[in-house]
């Protein structure tokens, strides 16, 4: 009989790679809620608990696994369900030490010293302040965010406040919900004192900025990849995610050796994991960037193109309780890479390709495309944005070289026609 995995947030784009994994014919795929319903800055974590646990209750069936792909509010919701459905996952105490900034600085700190410096910032002290020990220039965070909203790289004072200010105004919409969770946990008194609509500033650092993913099954933590993440010059935004990452195998073996030591000391189990690090190479440094107790769906494509199965495998299997045990370099091809295309200023967007020549571009080149605007929207509206830039589509291409990725993304481009108003 196959089993129920119940999967918050299940996109259509994701569901099908999720037909493909090893074994799927013994599984049956559930929504639990939509995708609109679990975004961060739009959902509130209690009526998300209540809505998801409603629709498992009234469920003709058995409750095998649930599990998610999404950040926040999904990687909170799927150990109170996995809990109170008897559920293999790990505990919401794991999640919360990693995803609230300023706990996961102290508890990282204590297994490496490849943090930047760190330290909270009052949002109601006029005018705003470092914290002693920090100089510009440095990153201003939210405690709790995603995807880089709300996250300004400030040079000086006037920067400083021009930053707090615009996350006084977003702040709440993150802040609120998240704490809902800390409710549920127990928190170290400088953590509570904090809450969740605090500002984290961290010392800027710099290198090739890399993701390792892994998961720890039982005991041992396991890293299955390394990819790269590459950045339009310039700026922080991403031009692309690629895998194999280029680094230097020294450094592999380094930051994967920093990466498990990190998620022992979070407490994670059961669960998939990534974790974000700049190296620089040439000054043999390594940075802790961001600690995700998730796996990126934005590299599932690459790992199934390379390693002949996507990462989802992972997040299934630990979610029935079984050892994912990946395989390597079994894809098809040599190298994959998910591009950004984006805009750096705003507009009006008044054409996109249509249906019929976005999947002409994916028959000739072998691609994927999934635009992520629309006709008639303002791009400083819309979901797919960072603080300086705007999504328009990501590009999944897979290829024998780098020379064939970077080739076939360029024709891609050419042959995908927007139109976008300056505003």
């Amino acid at each position: 009989m196959a089993e129920n995995v119940f999967v918050l947030g299940l996109d259509e784009r994701n569901a099908e790679l999720l037909h493909r994994l090893p074994g799927a014919r013994n599984y049956r795929f559930h929504a639990l809620l939509g995708v609109d319903e679990v975004r961060i800055g739009y959902s509130d974590f209690r009526s998300c608990l209540t809505r998801a646990c409603e629709r498992l209750d009234s469920f003709d069936g058995s409750i095998d696994a649930v599990t998610g792909y999404w950040d926040f509010p999904v990687t909170s919701l799927v150990p109170v369900l996995c809990e109170r459905y008897g559920l293999p996952s790990t505990s919401l105490e794991s999640i919360v030490r990693c995803e609230h900034k300023y706990w996961s600085r102290l508890e990282q700190s204590q297994v490496t010293d490849a943090c930047p410096r760190f330290g909270l910032v009052d949002l109601h002290s006029d005018p705003p302040r470092l914290p002693e020990g920090l100089e510009y220039p440095v990153w201003l965070k939210p405690v709790k965010s995603s995807s880089s909203k709300l996250a300004y790289q400030v040079g000086d004072d006037r920067g400083l406040a021009e930053a707090v200010e615009g996350i006084r105004e977003g702040i709440g919409s993150i802040g609120g919900p998240f704490d809902a969770v800390l409710e549920r946990v127990s928190l170290p008194p400088e953590v509570a004192e904090a809450g969740a609509s605090a500002c984290l500033a961290e010392e800027a650092v710099s290198g090739a900025q890399i993701t390792v993913e892994g998961y720890r099954h039982h005991h041992e933590p396991h890293v299955y990849g390394v990819v790269d993440s590459v950045c339009y010059p310039g700026t922080p935004s991403f031009l692309r995610y690629q895998y194999p990452s280029t680094l230097p195998e020294e450094a592999v073996r380094r930051v994967s050796d920093i990466a498990k030591a990190v998620v022992v000391r979070m407490g994670l189990r059961s669960t998939t994991f990534d974790i974000e690090f700049f190296v620089d190479t040439t000054a043999g440094r390594v940075w802790v960037l961001e600690v995700n107790p998730r796996l990126s769906q934005s590299h599932a494509r690459l790992f199934e193109a390379v390693d002949g199965v996507s990462n989802l495998h992972c997040m299934v299997s630990l979610a029935l309780g079984e050892d994912p045990r990946m395989p390597r370099r079994e894809g098809s091809a040599a190298v994959a890479a998910k591009w950004f295309l984006r805009r750096f200023a705003d507009g009006i967007v008044r054409r996109v390709p249509s249906p019929e020549e976005v999947a002409a571009v994916e028959r000739d080149l072998g691609v994927f495309v999934d635009l992520t605007t629309e006709k008639g929207s303002r791009l400083s509206e819309q979901y797919a944005r960072d603080s300086y830039s705007y999504e328009l589509a990501d590009i999944h291409v897979a290829a024998s070289s780098e020379q064939e990725l970077n080739d076939r993304y360029e024709r891609c481009v050419s042959a995908l026609r927007f139109e976008i108003d300056d505003v």
